[in-house]
């Protein structure tokens, strides 16, 4: 019985991927990651404490310290916990590193580029460059065929595309048209439920048009195929996905309390959007479920 035992317990363990050696590049995207904690978490805290921090339009300042809340309380200790699993060999572990580093590189952008001159400037040049910087060498350091063996051969890959496909079109299809609509009349779109200046509503569209909507569009294709990186694609762009629609429900009431004018405490339409981000999310991780088989 013992004998028998250790046999099934050995050939169990031959049916689980091997973590991959850790690569010189993993081990600086590692070091990369902990530096893009230690700046978020100061960036954010910076941004929660120090009243008048942020220069402008007020609503942009609430929008930027209901972010801040969202990385201090939630990415930052989330991302010490994946990169400490990451570096034991997880490949979930690394696939929410990766996703949390793609939610701070797009929100720091904002911070960034979606304001002027601030006493934060270099501390948020820091974040998104050493943001960068990471996610390139953690994207190249994990292996996408170890990434793949993690999913259960029954997994619901086609509703997965499916829901990323519908989000990259709706995306996309609204932010054409409301630039269409402003090269033929002229009227600047309003954006989001949130009070946006005209900066950011720009923004806004230029990041979803060339970075949000095209990741979408193509995990959807890749991941339809079963391709490796459709998997490792589909990933980020739901978790780091769900992460952005948890601080735009979060900075809706942070304007609202401030007494901005126009601002409102929730966005209707904003439950069915988080809805597919949600379901997309519960079907990929329910995907990573690890798989035994019954001893020979």
């Amino acid at each position: 019985m013992t004998v028998t035992t250790n046999n099934a317990a050995s050939r169990s363990a031959s049916l689980r991927p091997k973590p991959r050696a850790h690569t010189r590049g993993g081990t600086v995207a590692t070091r990369l990651t902990w530096l893009v904690a230690a700046l978020a978490m100061a960036a954010s805290l910076a941004g929660l404490l120090i009243d008048g921090i942020y220069t402008g339009a007020v609503s942009t300042s609430e929008m930027f310290r209901a972010y801040d809340l969202v990385t201090a309380l939630v990415v930052v200790p989330s991302l010490i916990a994946a990169v400490h699993l990451a570096r034991r060999g997880s490949v979930r572990a690394q696939l929410v590193t990766a996703s949390l580093v793609a939610y701070l590189v797009y929100t720091y952008a904002y911070y960034l580029f979606g304001t002027g001159f601030n006493d934060l400037f270099l501390l948020h040049a820091a974040v998104f460059a050493s943001g960068l910087s990471a996610l390139i060498l953690t994207l190249t350091d994990i292996d996408v065929a170890a990434v793949k063996d993690q999913f259960d051969p029954r997994t619901r890959v086609r509703a997965i595309a499916g829901i990323l496909g519908a989000l990259a079109v709706g995306l996309a299809g609204m932010w054409i048209y409301f630039a269409v609509d402003n090269a033929v009349t002229g009227d600047v779109p309003t954006g989001s439920q949130l009070v946006e200046t005209d900066t950011i509503v720009k923004l806004g569209m230029a990041l979803d048009l060339t970075m949000l909507a095209p990741l979408y569009a193509v995990a959807a294709v890749l991941l339809w195929r079963r391709a490796p990186w459709g998997y490792l694609l589909a990933a980020v762009a739901l978790f780091a996905g769900t992460l952005h629609q948890v601080s735009y429900l979060v900075a809706m009431p942070f304007q609202a309390a401030a007494d901005i004018p126009g601002a409102v405490w929730y966005d209707p339409g904003e439950p069915v959007i988080v809805l597919l981000y949600v379901v997309g999310t519960a079907l990929l991780l329910r995907g990573t479920t690890p798989r035994t088989r019954s001893p020979l």
